[in-house]
């Protein structure tokens, strides 16, 4: 039997069509649970028949072309199947065949979008089964699909890129095949369910979809999004294209560098909001310290002098990020250690120095407040903090 040989109508089977996307793609184990062999399911896919196999050992249940979802599922049914050694005797779905109810597999009842054939599987009483194993075991969704469906605008629709990709664990032996494509990967991420489907988080889901895009106006588009949209915090997503190793390409190190610019301008417009709406005492805003004629101490993003309270908020870039070469590297290491040591002189000095996250800004913008709110009230029982300059920065 070829996908081109002749429909020939095998013996009735009692798969009905349903609303439920989960019953309308299944794969060959689960088809097996319910008592189709795969010469059945085979004989159901041949040209002019009602089912369809669009990926090895997965089955769409109607001749019609393949929904977005039912693409998206099709790819996690192939991905997620058990290993050979694990495949014999087990099932995603309880053994034996459905009841003598309804329709069979070669005509019937027509759905509301007017494709005859099969409707998901129905217990012997004809009442759908309760929570069936969905059959993706390791596998997400990750990249441009997974962007799609966290909301990117910039991400075409879930399941209709012409590549979807699929992180699976590394040890995996399947091979990428039509249009998915596996990501294996050492170090799975928890995966976050949206629509049904378990998909990459945001950050992860960036680095998998950057990997396949030579444009930097393609990649600055999606890091944008990332951070105008609230979906991740820019010193995230650049230590996740880190550790993919993707700085080291020009195009994605100069959009990173434009992210975190961007990241930082956005952190202070939540600074100075947080300081006028809660209240706070205002302050002397991108200031340089420097002891009186001494070197100089470092730059904060707000400072209250008469309690010696500096605030920074930490945007910069990760430790381990490679940016685009050695010696950017090397400039990117200088800068971090000197800020580090910058601000333990001003604690030792007397200066308390507190530390605001962007992401804490944004969701915790009350905690936040009180966090500030308490440094410049235990000034008072503090000694004297050592005198210091202040200049613009």
């Amino acid at each position: 039997m070829t996908p081109n040989s002749p429909y020939t109508p095998p013996s009735p089977c009692r798969l009905r069509i349903t609303d439920d996307v989960r019953r309308r793609v299944l794969s060959a184990a689960q088809l097996r649970a319910y008592g189709v062999s795969a010469a059945e399911a085979a004989a159901r896919c041949g040209a002019g028949g009602p089912w369809q196999q669009p990926l090895p050992g997965v089955y769409v249940l109607h001749p019609g072309p393949p929904s977005d979802e039912e693409r998206l599922r099709s790819a996690l049914l192939y991905a997620g199947r058990p290993p050979a050694s694990r495949r014999r005797g087990t099932h995603d779905l309880p053994h034996g065949r459905p009841g003598t109810g309804g329709p069979s597999g070669t005509g019937g009842r027509t759905r509301a979008g007017g494709q005859a054939g099969t409707e998901g599987p129905s217990c012997k009483d004809g009442k759908a089964r309760p929570g069936p194993d969905p059959g993706y075991g390791e596998a997400m969704l990750t990249g441009l699909a997974a962007l799609a469906l966290h909301g990117f605008t910039a991400a075409v629709p879930p399941g209709s890129p012409e590549r979807i990709d699929v992180l699976v664990p590394r040890t995996r032996r399947l091979r990428s095949v039509r249009n998915v494509r596996l990501v294996r990967t050492a170090d799975r991420p928890r995966p976050e369910q949206i629509r049904g489907l378990p998909v990459a988080p945001v950050e992860r889901a960036l680095a998998d979809a950057v990997s396949g895009l030579t444009e930097g106006s393609a990649v600055q588009r999606l890091l944008t999004e990332a951070v105008r949209g609230g979906h991740a915090e820019p010193a995230a997503v650049v230590r996740e294209l880190s550790r993919a190793g993707l700085l080291d390409r020009p195009h994605v190190a100069d959009a990173a560098d434009s992210l975190l610019t961007e990241g930082r301008a956005r952190a202070e417009d939540r600074l100075y909001a947080l300081v006028r709406s809660y209240g706070l005492p205002e302050p002397l805003w991108n200031v340089d310290l420097r002891l009186p004629g001494g070197p100089h101490l470092g730059a904060v993003d707000a400072y209250w002098p008469e309690h010696a309270v500096a605030a920074v908020l930490e945007t910069r870039a990760p430790r381990h990020s490679r940016l685009d070469g050695g010696r950017r590297q090397a400039e990117h290491d200088a800068r971090w250690s000197a800020g580090l040591a910058q601000r333990e002189h001003l604690e030792r000095l007397g200066v308390t120095v507190v530390h605001l996250s962007p992401k804490k800004l944004l969701a915790a913008a009350e905690q936040q407040a009180v966090v500030v709110r308490t440094a410049l009230s235990a000034a008072a029982d503090r000694a004297p903090a050592a005198r210091v300059i202040i200049l613009p920065r």
